[in-house]
């Protein structure tokens, strides 16, 4: 049955997206409209984000990020079929050459960025970064057939998926030479068992990972975080900014909160283009 429902969702994906897009239009009017799917959710934390904006202002954003949504959804479905061609296309890029100045310091690259749409579309940055092996941090589907497919989708174009629970020893092993990148979408909350660090993002306490902060500093490895924004529909920009010390070498923590600066900034530039419907605040009341 599996494989069946993937060749039916296979052949949908090579449909043009602006056809895609209409069935994102029919995503939305049942998402927004009629099940309202994680619209408490979804309030509550824009609420909270953005205390000082009205219900009017917060209304508007919580309907367009409806929309963004229904949009990645194709997009991500897309995915199966897009050629490199046509993705280079829909995503660019600027500063690009931070990429190269971090490969000629010798060293392993760390790619930070959060649940911006379209976040899956980093999928195709392999080839610009040119770094010889480039893994890509998810988290395993508990299917084994999708897993594998979703994880097939998002190394087609030479990044390599690998389990969360097994990149940071992967790191420590391979050597520190410049022929290493490894992408993180590193924004979600911990699991209640992971939650050791907080800090103050979008008007809240939020417990946040720092698993990368740590292994960066002990492995002296270049840090860049992606700031993406969303030009139109189906095509995005990003922007590659190299994160840097404050003294000569990195503090504790201080790559934790020069990525959350840089997110949240980008949030609140275009608030409806995050991924708000995850209880990112569900651990925010823990104690460490």
């Amino acid at each position: 049955m599996n494989a069946i429902f993937y060749f039916i969702i296979y052949q949908i994906s090579r449909l043009p997206l602006g056809f895609l897009y209409l069935f994102a239009d029919f995503l939305f009017f049942m998402l927004y409209t009629i099940i309202g799917y994680r619209r408490k959710v979804i309030k509550t934390n824009l609420e909270k984000s953005f205390p000082e904006k009205s219900k009017e202002e917060i209304q508007i954003i919580h309907r367009k990020f409806y929309r963004n949504f229904c949009d990645y959804l194709v997009e991500t479905l897309k995915t199966f079929s897009i050629s490199q061609e046509e993705l280079d296309k829909r995503h660019t890029y600027t500063n690009a050459e931070v990429f190269k100045e971090i490969k000629a310091e010798k060293k392993n690259l760390i790619f930070m960025a959060g649940h911006i749409f379209n976040w899956e579309w980093y999928v195709g940055t392999a080839k610009i970064m040119k770094f010889e092996n480039s893994v890509a941090v998810y988290h395993k589907i508990k299917n084994p057939f999708w897993n594998d497919k979703i994880n097939a989708m998002r190394g087609k174009f030479g990044t390599v998926p690998m389990d969360m629970k097994d990149v940071l020893r992967h790191i420590m092993k391979v050597p520190n030479d410049g022929n290493h990148s490894f992408l993180f979408v590193a924004d979600q909350s911990p699991k209640q068992s992971a939650v050791h660090y907080f800090i103050d993002f979008l008007n809240q306490r939020t417990p946040v990972f720092n698993g990368f902060d740590k292994i960066a500093r002990k492995k002296n490895m270049g840090v860049i975080y992606a700031k993406t924004e969303k030009i139109k529909r189906g095509y995005y920009h990003t922007t590659f900014i190299r994160l840097e010390p404050k003294n000569e070498q990195f503090e504790e923590n201080e790559i934790v909160h020069q990525f959350f600066g840089h997110l949240e900034k980008t949030i609140q530039e275009h608030p409806d283009n995050w991924l708000w419907s995850h209880k990112r605040w569900k651990y925010a009341d823990l104690e460490k």
